[in-house]
């Protein structure tokens, strides 16, 4: 029986995966979040396929780790870039360091993401996982823009979630100083935004050669939510993993969309790992979309965007 169209991620996710063979010698691809679950995962397949990468991430010691193994078990050539997410000025500081060593990117994977079940706020005085899953994707995305277009063809992936379908975004209370914080609500709130930018970018970029989509990696295992109190953490250890699947079909999926010579010239679009899939009726209004684009410029002290052709 097919379900409904708002219910069918979950026959999607039981499909078969689709796969490539084809390889990324040569091209710089970026990673935000590369050290554990998803994006190391994503890391290690793009490495063993002949990619070069730059791993963006928050922990020197787990970055330097996975350097390590990948230049070892590959033999590819990985960089450490460290930046915090939840700072919107070590995100610039990211992509400086970045444009100013490499004067050609290929593919760039915003992964970076966090799990608050608890109202927080950053430095800059943004709800914290907004903040990270959200605008600093969105402005990270945006001054790498220039150096893709100029390197095109090149890929950009998002990684969602079907937390987009909990919803939870009120573009008049991003901090949810006005009603309770509820972790998935802020959680879903985080993927809405950064869905409703990927619609506003693809538009934008159409017929530029720079694609991009957002993804679901699976349900699987990963440490985010981990920094939650410490029942929550031992819920997640010692239950909820159990019901989980291995991130190494997330790393596939990420590595499909980033190299099969059939997505080339696919753009905004929402995949459930590799299957096309249709997101929630609430991210489909492209005027609220484009309030959210303008509102994120704004938080990020970004001028608007200029025509790509």
């Amino acid at each position: 029986m097919k379900l409904p169209v708002e219910l069918q991620f979950i026959q999607n996710a039981r499909l078969p995966q689709k796969t490539t063979s084809a390889r990324l010698d040569g091209q710089i691809c970026i990673i935000t979040g590369a050290t554990s679950g998803v994006g190391y995962h994503a890391a290690r397949r793009l490495a063993q396929a002949g990619a070069q990468l730059i791993l963006v991430c928050r922990n020197p010691q787990k970055a330097s780790a996975v350097k390590m193994e990948l230049e070892q078990e590959t033999h590819a050539r990985v960089e450490i870039v460290l930046a915090d997410f939840s700072r919107m000025n070590e995100v610039r500081q990211a992509a400086t360091t970045i444009l100013d060593k490499y004067s050609h990117l290929d593919v760039l994977i915003n992964n970076a993401g966090v799990h608050m079940l608890r109202r927080t706020l950053t430095e800059d005085g943004f709800e914290t996982v907004f903040a990270v899953n959200h605008l600093a994707s969105f402005l990270f995305t945006r001054l790498l823009l220039d150096r893709l277009l100029a390197s095109a063809p090149a890929r950009v992936i998002q990684v969602n979630s079907q937390g987009h379908r909990f919803g939870g975004l009120n573009l008049n209370d991003l901090t949810w100083k006005k009603r309770p914080y509820l972790g998935l609500l802020g959680y879903g709130a985080s993927k809405t935004a950064q869905l409703f930018t990927v619609w506003e970018f693809a538009a934008a970029l159409q017929g530029s050669g720079v694609t991009i989509n957002a993804m679901h990696p699976g349900s699987v295992r990963t440490n985010i939510g981990m920094n939650n109190w410490l029942p929550y953490r031992l819920y997640n250890r010692f239950i909820l993993r159990h019901f989980l699947k291995d991130p190494i079909i997330s790393g596939e999926a990420i590595y499909y969309l980033a190299a099969a010579p059939e997505m080339k010239d696919v753009s905004g679009k929402f995949f459930n790992l590799t299957i096309e899939e249709v997101p929630a009726p609430h991210t489909w209004n492209r005027e609220r979309g484009k309030q959210v684009w303008q509102i994120s410029e704004q938080l990020t002290g970004l001028e608007p965007l200029k025509k790509t052709k």
